[in-house]
């Protein structure tokens, strides 16, 4: 990768690393729903101009039973839930499940056909990672830093990032990302928006809140998704997806340092399991 490509490949891991602090953040003051509405109706203010500037948002909008279906597995379910999670757990702890998107998407893609999923290498990723996980869930809810509710709000949001997004890549494989991303993110705006109005707070909100919830949809949502799809059409979608791993090292250390939180055993040991398992899990070799 060129110098350029690093830079972007570094921010896109960073932005897409932060959302889980800023969310720990908003969640104080706004519920749910108000965050989801919020960030996803930045995000198509930002993106849909882009869109309609490169002539994109036409093929989009042709195939938007896809695109629908990928905004409620990309968005509405996966933001409303680790939005609901990061109630009860860490920011860094929420990041963390997350980069189990990978192994899932290993397992997704046999389904769909792919049966490179059986190489020794993958399986061994699926077996650590798998191993990963259930020895930080089980730490975490035998010591009581986390909830075995949320943790598995934001396990179920990892499978259903995984599948949108080989269910929109098979059914829209020549629709521009970006496309894509600006309708679904309107969609899911415009569908919050009737519960964002009736749950808005009563009580005044802080600046740490609002400034957190602009913060994602600006830079999180509308500016993450821009510049990955850059980075993707640089490097290839296999290599850019290799940023999931950086942005759970971001979103650890960022809950540690800005917010205080703890690191915890079962992080320390999940931690390391998850993204190996994930790199061998996501890594396609040949047979």
């Amino acid at each position: 990768m060129t110098r350029r490509t690093w830079g972007l490949f570094l921010l896109v891991g960073l932005l897409w690393g932060v959302p889980y602090l800023f969310i720990k953040v908003a969640v104080r003051d706004f519920s749910p729903a108000v965050i989801v509405c919020g960030r996803t109706a930045i995000g198509a203010l930002v993106l849909i101009p882009l869109a309609i500037a490169n002539k994109s948002i036409i093929d989009a909008i042709r195939g938007w039973r896809f695109v629908l279906l990928y905004a409620v597995g990309e968005m509405v379910g996966p933001w409303f839930l680790i939005t609901t999670a990061e109630k009860k757990i860490s920011s860094g702890l929420a990041g963390l499940l997350i980069a189990t998107v990978p192994i899932w998407s290993t397992i997704i893609t046999s389904l769909y056909g792919d049966k490179t999923v059986w190489q020794r290498r993958r399986l061994f990723g699926i077996a650590i990672g798998f191993i990963g996980v259930v020895a930080l869930v089980g730490i975490e809810s035998i010591t009581g830093n986390a909830s075995p509710l949320a943790i598995g709000f934001v396990v179920i949001s990892a499978v259903l990032y995984a599948y949108s997004t080989i269910m929109v890549t098979t059914n829209l494989p020549n629709v521009s990302g970006l496309a894509i991303n600006s309708v679904a993110m309107a969609f899911t705006g415009i569908l919050f928006l009737p519960f964002a109005i009736a749950q808005w707070p009563v009580d005044p909100i802080s600046l740490q809140s609002g400034s957190s919830l602009i913060a994602l949809g600006i830079f999180s949502t509308a500016m993450a998704f821009y510049y990955f799809f850059i980075v993707m059409a640089e490097i290839g979608p296999a290599r850019a997806s290799l940023v999931t791993y950086l942005n759970t090292a971001f979103a650890v250390l960022l809950g540690v340092i800005i917010l205080g939180e703890p690191l915890t055993l079962g992080i320390a040991i999940g931690l390391p399991l998850v993204l190996i398992g994930s790199y061998f899990a996501g890594r396609k070799v040949q047979a």
